[in-house]
């Protein structure tokens, strides 16, 4: 270990500047000043095109940007020479800066020659002192690794150290295929991860005026596997038909010669002996998960290779391969393709069929696979079709130890084998089956795709409908995904009634993200009267109609009672038809047993549904479980698809419960899942619930970047969920920065009944930001029908905030005589239901109040309550505004002098005295027969009161204003 900190970053599409990154995105400079990175990556990752994007992004001084020439090599400080010749490029705005050709005193470039070390660095850093005397300097260094020796060390040590030139910044690019150079050792790495699918798609779509067609494109996509250039040399290797999707495609896209030409020359010098240690281990680590494979096997394939060989050598060339730990990998992923492809299908066989030897289990069959012919199919004695049978019942058996990319690769290889045409599109539909679940939709679509070229029967194209339908809901248009499952499931009705109810469901959740209410009820009614095939009844007839026998209405009986599978399904397409129906009470009778029908180790599919029905409940802690459930088992199983979705329940779970935070570190994981799944649709709902968290911690940047990110996706999809949760967040800056009547302007279009309200799930939760913007700016006359509809979502208690948030709209439009007793009916329910961010935005709107009606000594109480509350969830505009109300009432945000204790209330006096003396809240709460939550409402006032922030200087206060504390 070498105690360094490997930066990760997505490596740049060369777009448009205007154009939003498709991919995360790396907020601020690369590096900071004073600072150096070494930025690598495996060839054709793109390090020119992002030392050139930050060389113009760079604003606070000149830019010095040098190419390294091969030619110089081997000419002492040529590297020196050409970096000191240089000018600097003046940016917009900035000084002029001097060249840095001959300064502090060197007689030109002639005075490097026949300079040691130290003297090389003195003359590199002076010349680099003097350019940014007056501002920061970046030096951008292009493939550094090119520099002669002399100039490496002297570059290293300044990149070690950077700021003993002054303020200077330093950005090399060296090749990450290849071990680092030692000089380069110390400085902190940056690696260019690869593209994710939505970038490669915009640099697909900008260097072809987006004229390719967009299946030809995903094909592309999937090939390029995130390599820029990789990604370009295919799209110029094809015909304009080609491209259009009028003439087929050569197979394999990425063939030898493209790849070779991609590698340059760190192939041509390999011995024969190299090669084949090269192939081996390129065939065994071809299917790897983690891109490894263990030494031993591929150790005794060489011997069977060499003829037997009892000691096989295994020693690759370092700068291709690493051996670490029993394991060997390839630092570059195009480097082992290139390997792979140009060793000719005979060589390639060869090398399977040595391995198959060696490998147990699902790796040995496939290795078996891969050495069979081409034309295998055509043998008499029908061995592959034996194989593929063998190969595909291997990767279908849950007992088998296999990741879900395994899987897809044996089944869609076995599909290769079979020669009979239903067998082939089964396996096919296994394996896109498995792709889907590894994160791999283009993999997945494209082996659907054949499948329906297969003329199936109609169950098998009604399954592959179906997991079209599921791939386009995370990827796609919704309301294509919709009419995808509705076919699928009038295919599939007749033939697998289970399958069929997953595509209801799943319509009625690609109605659901698009806001498509009536959408929604037409495919969760189209189970009813089915009894017969399915097992769904029709509308209860009664209170109780639709419940197990020997259960209540608010209970499911015993898990047991609900295994995961079917019953899980059909409870939750009753709970949704009966929410949207308004029969709230059926509504959660069947999403309670759905909920406590889950448990830990049931599928990942069954723990999501759960996680979904106990939001729709409001019962969060039902979805926090569930939903870290289904992320332990997606994690367990390799079930890529499912970290998206998983982390999404959890960041609205902790949005509903106030935790903002910990809402943001969820969206801002689940949003690289969803990238690296290829679910653009995932990645909105993760860039809405980033906005909304951002907009309570009051970074306005970053709600405008999310906001900018859900609503370019969901334009394109019809996603109307996410287009309306980044309004709402886009309200909340609004509200948060003291502009309500910008806020109701957002909002009123989205609460109030007509064609331009927001999503039916989400409406509702902003009405109480509706209702306070409307109230502050003016306008609270506009805003009492939509109260009254918030009192019946209130009543349905899906929402544990919001009984709290109606008496608060109430008490803001109630006139003087009533409100008072409305915010105080407010703040009791915020006791129960918890969560510091609402209760402090009822204190504020309490304290404002109070103060403009000059009940000052109140108003201070409240406000400082307010202020605590906001300072403690991170609400920092919101805490601004508590500050200035404070002051506007005459007390310092910091609270009462100093010893005041005059101004607490008895009660508060003694819990001071506890606290001073060293008591714990659950003590004091013993000690005055009270709860404990009422001990901690007590403190927040007597800390906003104080200007205390901690329980320390609170009993450093007492002890300071009362020599005796007394214990009453």
């Amino acid at each position: 270990m070498t105690g360094q900190t490997t930066v990760r970053h997505t490596a740049p599409a060369d777009v448009r500047r205007d154009r939003p990154t498709a991919g995360p995105e790396r907020t601020g400079a690369p590096v900071a000043e004073g600072e150096a990175r070494l930025v690598t990556g495996e060839p054709g990752c793109g390090r020119s095109r992002f030392l050139d994007r930050a060389a113009r992004a760079f604003t606070a001084g000149p830019v010095v940007h040098v190419r390294a020439e091969p030619d110089s090599a081997t000419v002492p400080h040529a590297g020196l020479r050409a970096l000191l010749r240089l000018s600097a490029e003046p940016r917009a705005g900035g000084p002029a800066v001097p060249s840095l050709d001959g300064l502090d005193g060197l007689d030109g470039l002639d005075g490097l020659d026949g300079l040691d070390g130290p003297s090389a660095d003195a003359a590199l850093r002076s010349a680099l002192r003097a350019a940014c005397a007056d501002g920061p300097l970046l030096v951008c260094v292009d493939d550094a690794h090119l520099w002669d020796p002399a100039s490496r060390a002297a570059l290293g040590r300044l990149g070690r150290d950077p700021r003993a030139a002054g303020a200077v910044s330093l950005l090399l690019t060296a090749p990450g295929h290849r071990p680092v150079d030692p000089e380069f050792a110390g400085i902190p790495p940056l690696r260019l991860d690869p593209l994710t699918a939505a970038a490669s798609a915009a640099l697909l779509d900008e260097e072809s005026g987006g004229s390719v067609d967009r299946g030809v494109r995903d094909d592309l996509v999937a090939e390029a596997e995130g390599n820029p250039a990789l990604l370009l040399a295919l799209l110029r290797s094809l015909t304009p038909a080609q491209l259009r999707g009028r003439a087929p495609l050569p197979r394999p896209l990425a063939d030898a010669e493209i790849l070779t030409g991609l590698v340059g020359g760190c192939l041509s010098a390999l011995t024969a002996e190299e090669d084949q240690v090269l192939l081996t281990a390129a065939a065994a680590v071809r299917e790897a998960e983690d891109g490894s494979a263990a030494v031993a096997p591929v150790r005794r394939a060489l011997a069977r290779l060499a003829g037997g060989a009892p000691a096989a050598r295994l020693d690759p060339p370092p700068e291709l391969l690493v051996l670490s730990d029993g394991r060997l990998r390839f630092r570059s992923a195009l480097v082992r393709r290139a390997l792979y492809a140009r060793a000719g299908e005979r060589g390639r066989r060869a090398a399977h069929r040595a391995l198959a030897a060696q490998e147990a289990g699902l790796p040995g069959l496939l290795h078996r696979a891969w050495a069979v012919p081409a034309d295998a199919t055509t043998v008499a004695d029908g061995a592959a079709a034996a194989l593929a049978t063998g190969l595909a019942a291997a990767a279908a058996d849950p007992a088998v130890p296999a990741s879900p990319r395994l899987r897809c690769a044996a089944l869609a290889r076995a599909a290769d084998l079979t020669g009979d045409g239903r067998d082939r599109a089964r396996h096919r539909l296994a394996a896109a089956q498995q792709a889907l679940l590894a994160g791999q939709p283009y993999q997945a679509l494209r082996l659907l795709d054949a499948v329906r070229t297969g003329a199936p029967g109609a169950e098998l194209r009604g399954r592959a409908e179906l997991l079209r339908g599921a791939a386009l809901l995370r990827d796609g248009p919704v309301d294509e995904a919709r009419a995808t499952l509705l076919l699928a499931k009038s295919l599939l009705a007749a033939h697998a009634p289970a399958a069929a109810l997953a595509a209801t469901l799943g319509a009625a959740d690609a109605a659901w993200a698009a806001g498509d209410v009536p959408g929604c009820l037409e495919a969760l009614a189209e189970g009813r009267g089915e009894q017969g095939r399915d097992g769904l009844s029709g509308t209860p007839a009664g209170p109780g109609a639709d419940t197990p026998a020997g259960t209540g209405a608010g209970s499911a009986g015993p898990a047991a009672s609900l295994p995961s599978g079917d019953d899980v399904l059909r409870e939750h397409r009753r709970g949704m038809l009966a929410l949207l129906e308004r029969r709230f009470e059926a509504a959660v009778r069947s999403l309670r047993r759905v909920v406590d029908g889950a448990a830990p180790g049931d599928r990942v599919e069954t723990l999501l549904r759960a996680a979904a029905a106990a939001l729709l409940m409001g019962d969060l802690v039902g979805a926090r479980g569930a939903a870290t459930a289904a992320l332990v088992a997606a994690r367990t199983q390799g079930e890529a698809a499912a970290l998206g979705p998983a982390l999404e329940y959890l960041a609205y779970t902790e949005l509903r419960a106030g935790r903002h935070g910990l809402a943001r570190t969820h969206a801002e994981e689940g949003l690289r899942a969803a990238h690296r799944a290829g679910q653009r649709n995932t990645a909105a709902h993760h860039h809405a619930a980033q906005a909304l968290a951002a907009s309570i911690d009051g970074d306005a940047d970053a709600v405008a970047r999310h906001v900018r990110h859900a609503q370019e996706i969901s334009l394109r999809h019809g996603l109307a969920q996410a287009a309306t949760l980044a309004e709402w967040a886009l309200a909340r800056v609004d509200l948060g920065e003291g502009r309500p009547a910008e806020a109701a302007d957002r909002l009123g279009p989205l609460v109030r009944p007509g064609p331009g309200r927001g999503h039916f799930a989400v409406w509702m939760l902003a009405v109480p930001c509706f209702v306070e913007a409307a109230a502050r700016a003016g306008r609270g006359g506009s805003a009492g029908p939509v109260v009254e509809e918030f009192a019946e979502w209130a009543r349905f208690g899906a929402d544990p905030q919001a009984p709290a948030q109606l008496l608060r709209c109430r008490a803001l439009l109630a006139p003087p005589d009533r409100a008072d007793g409305l915010y105080e009916s407010a703040l009791a329910l915020h006791e129960t239901a918890g969560g510091d961010f609402e209760r402090a935005r009822t204190e504020f709107l309490y304290g404002q109040w109070l103060r403009r009606r000059r009940r000052l000594r109140e108003a201070r109480d409240r406000l400082g309550a307010a202020l605590v509350g906001f300072e403690r969830c991170g609400a920092r505009a919101w805490a601004a505004q508590a500050r200035a109300e404070l002051r506007a009432n005459g007390t310092s945000a910091g609270g009462a002098r100093a010893g005041d204790l005059s101004a607490l209330t008895p009660q508060q006096l003694r819990i001071v005295h506890h606290v001073a003396g060293g008591a714990t809240n659950r003590e004091i709460a013993q000690a005055l027969t009270v709860s404990t939550r009422t001990v901690d409402y007590h403190l927040r006032k007597v800390f906003a009161a104080l200007g205390v922030r901690s329980r320390v200087e609170l009993a450093r206060l007492v002890e300071q204003t009362e020599k005796t504390p007394a214990h009453p």
